[in-house]
C-alpha cells in the first residue's frame, strides 16, 4: 500500500510539471514561429509519436468511431493546440496556465446544457467565482479599463470550453473505447491536417533553415506535443487505475502553480489585481469538486 501511495504521488507530481511546462514551451516556441504553426509543430510531433500505437488501433474501428473520432481529435486537439498559441502571443504564460483551470467548469456548463446534467447549488458559487476570477485576472492589467482588456484571453477560454466539450462527447458517446486508442487515434486523423498545413501554408521549412533558433524552438514544441499529449495520456490513465478519478483530477489545482512558478522565473510579474482573479477561479474549481470529492471518501 505503501508503495501503491508512492507511485500514485510520483505520477501525480511528474503529470503536474509535463502540463504545467506546456505554457513556457508555447511561449518558447513563439519567440520563432507564428502561433498556427506552434499549433501544427505540436499536433504532428504527438501524431507521429502515437504512430506505433494508432495504426494498428485504427483497423479495429467502426465506421462510427471513426467519425466522433475526428470529430474530438478537431475539437479537443487541433483547435485547442491553435488557440492556446494565438492567446499567448498577448498573454502571459503563467496567465494561459491559470486559464486552462476552467476547463472543469466548461465540462460541467457543457454538460448541463448538452446532455441534461444537473447543477447543484455549488456548481452555480464555483461557476460564478470562477467567471468573476476571470475577469478580475484580465482586467487587473488594463487599469480597469475595458478599452484595454486583453482579449487575446478569450482565445484560452475558447480553448477550454473545447476541451470540456470533448470531455462531455468521449463520455457518453464514446465510453466502450479505451482513454489510449481515443487519443492516438483521433490525433492520427487530425494529425495529417497539421502537416499540410505546416508544409504549404506556412514558411516553416524556410525559418527552420534560416531563423537563429529555430531548431532549438522546434525542439521546444515537439517536446510539447510527445510529452504533453502522448505520454501525459498514459501517465494520466496509469493514474486513474491506481487511485481515484478525484485524486487524479488533483492534477486540476497543481497545472497553474507550476506554470505560474515558470511564468515568474521567466520574468513575468503578478500585480495583486491578477492574483485576487486567480484564486477566485481555483477556489470556484474547487467548490465544483467538493461534494464529489466528499462522497468519494478520497482514500489513496
Amino acid at each position: 500500500m505503501k508503495n501503491t501511495n508512492a507511485v500514485a504521488w510520483g505520477i501525480l507530481a511528474i503529470l503536474s510539471l509535463i502540463w504545467g511546462t506546456s505554457f513556457i514551451l508555447i511561449k518558447r516556441g513563439l519567440e520563432v514561429y507564428e502561433p498556427g504553426e506552434v499549433g501544427a509543430i505540436r499536433i504532428l510531433a504527438a501524431c507521429l509519436f502515437l504512430v506505433p500505437v494508432s495504426i494498428p488501433k485504427v483497423r479495429k474501428l467502426t465506421g462510427k468511431h471513426l467519425k466522433l473520432l475526428f470529430l474530438i481529435g478537431m475539437v479537443g486537439t487541433f483547435g485547442p493546440a491553435f488557440l492556446f498559441a494565438l492567446g499567448q502571443t498577448r498573454l502571459d504564460s503563467g496567465i494561459a496556465g491559470v486559464l486552462n483551470g476552467l476547463t472543469p467548469i466548461f465540462t460541467l456548463i457543457i454538460g448541463a446544457a448538452f446532455f441534461k446534467q444537473k447543477f447543484k447549488k455549488e456548481n452555480y458559487i464555483g461557476i460564478v467565482l470562477a467567471f468573476i476570477g476571470t475577469v478580475v485576472l484580465l482586467m487587473a492589467g488594463s487599469g480597469g479599463k475595458f478599452s484595454e482588456f486583453n482579449f487575446y484571453a478569450f482565445f484560452i477560454v475558447l480553448a477550454t470550453a473545447c476541451y470540456g466539450t470533448n470531455l462531455n462527447v468521449i463520455k457518453y458517446y464514446l465510453s466502450d473505447l479505451s482513454p489510449v486508442v481515443i487519443t492516438s487515434v483521433s490525433i492520427l486523423l487530425v494529425g495529417p491536417f497539421a502537416g499540410l498545413y505546416l508544409l504549404f501554408g506556412t514558411d516553416f521549412s524556410v525559418k527552420l533553415a534560416t531563423e537563429p533558433g529555430a531548431v532549438q524552438a522546434l525542439g521546444y514544441v515537439s517536446l510539447l506535443g510527445v510529452m504533453s499529449t502522448s505520454l501525459a495520456l498514459i501517465l494520466f490513465n496509469k493514474l486513474v487505475q491506481l487511485t481515484t478519478p478525484i485524486f487524479s483530477s488533483t492534477v486540476t489545482y497543481l497545472i497553474p502553480i507550476v506554470a505560474l512558478t515558470w511564468g515568474i522565473l521567466d520574468g513575468e510579474v503578478l500585480i495583486l489585481g491578477q492574483i485576487i482573479g486567480i484564486g477566485a477561479i481555483l477556489l470556484g474549481v474547487f467548490i465544483n469538486n467538493r461534494r464529489k470529492a466528499k462522497a468519494a471518501n478520497v482514500k489513496v
